[in-house]
């Protein structure tokens, strides 16, 4: 039999209609603010400050200052310790010195002027020359060289002895030291009848500082102890200048009329470069009164 081959049926292809593809609408980034001139201006202000060694130094200096005040709190606030030193110092005086003999021993003097606490540092030195009518010290001709030589003003001084002859000790004192222009003033040291009486203790030290003042055109200054100058001198040298040792007090109990100039206020100091205490002393007036008192 013949059959007659039956044509496939077509498959309807169906036609998907895709829809126009929009454009995409591009996201707009959002702008932040940007910092105003001047947030920039004191930023860069801020930072200049804080980096600056001068900021450092004023917090340091605070921090100091405030350490200071409670280490210090129930000490008389114008008598108070100093650390390095190791002793308490009156504060109104601007000038500070020390005065050292044999007794010191060999000293370094340029750790002597290096020291410094709080801006207290040593300006002056009164070194021991002679005593008597014979005793060189042993250690004036090296101090008096080494101390000028890292700007300490410098001044002599002579142990007086009131059995001898004041013209005398007067005369050996000035072969020994050379006073120059720039030196502070002689100084005589008198701390002890010697067995003399009163009178006569005086009438010879008038004789040293009459002629010390002849020959070197400036007053001598009179060193005493504070009892000594009270019992045997004052009201009889008022017109020389003075230095009182008056020690471990926040002021020096001398009447408003006494003309002293110098104070030496402690005997056990502890100084860079001495290996010994030391006398402390602080000069009563400011540093351009200090330099007129000095040799012109």
């Amino acid at each position: 039999m013949y059959f007659w081959p039956v044509p496939t049926p077509n498959k309807k292809t169906t036609t998907s209609t895709k829809a126009p593809a929009r454009k995409k609408t591009p996201v707009k980034k959002k702008k932040g603010k940007g910092w105003s001139i001047q947030i920039k201006i004191a930023i860069a202000g801020m930072l200049l400050v804080l980096l600056s060694p001068f900021y450092y130094g004023y917090v340091v200096k605070t921090f100091t200052s405030t350490w200071r005040w409670i280490r210090d709190i129930g000490e008389e606030p114008h008598y108070r310790t100093y650390k390095s030193f190791n002793i308490r110092i009156p504060d109104k005086y601007a000038v500070h010195g020390i005065d050292v003999s044999y007794a010191q021993g060999k000293i370094d003097w340029q750790k002597v002027k290096k020291m410094e606490e709080d801006s207290i540092h040593i300006s002056f030195a009164f070194i021991k020359a002679t005593e008597g009518i014979m005793l060189v010290d042993s250690y004036f001709q090296r101090n008096w060289r080494e101390a000028a030589k890292v700007g300490i003003i410098c001044g002599a001084y002579h142990y007086f002895k009131p059995a001898k002859s004041g013209k005398w000790q007067a005369k050996f004192f000035l072969q020994t030291v050379k006073v120059e222009k720039g030196d502070l003033p002689a100084v005589v040291d008198i701390e002890e009848l010697n067995g003399s009486t009163p009178d006569k203790m005086r009438q010879e030290l008038k004789a040293f500082l009459t002629y010390v003042q002849n020959k070197t055109g400036v007053k001598p200054i009179i060193y005493s102890g504070i009892k000594f100058y009270q019992d045997y001198l004052e009201g009889y040298f008022d017109g020389y200048p003075l230095w009182i040792a008056h020690y471990h007090h926040a002021q020096l109990n001398l009447s408003p009329e006494t003309q002293w100039l110098f104070w030496q206020h402690s005997d056990s100091a502890t100084i860079s470069g001495i290996n010994h205490t030391v006398d402390f002393d602080a000069f009563r007036g400011d540093s351009v009164a200090f330099r007129k008192l000095l040799i012109q």
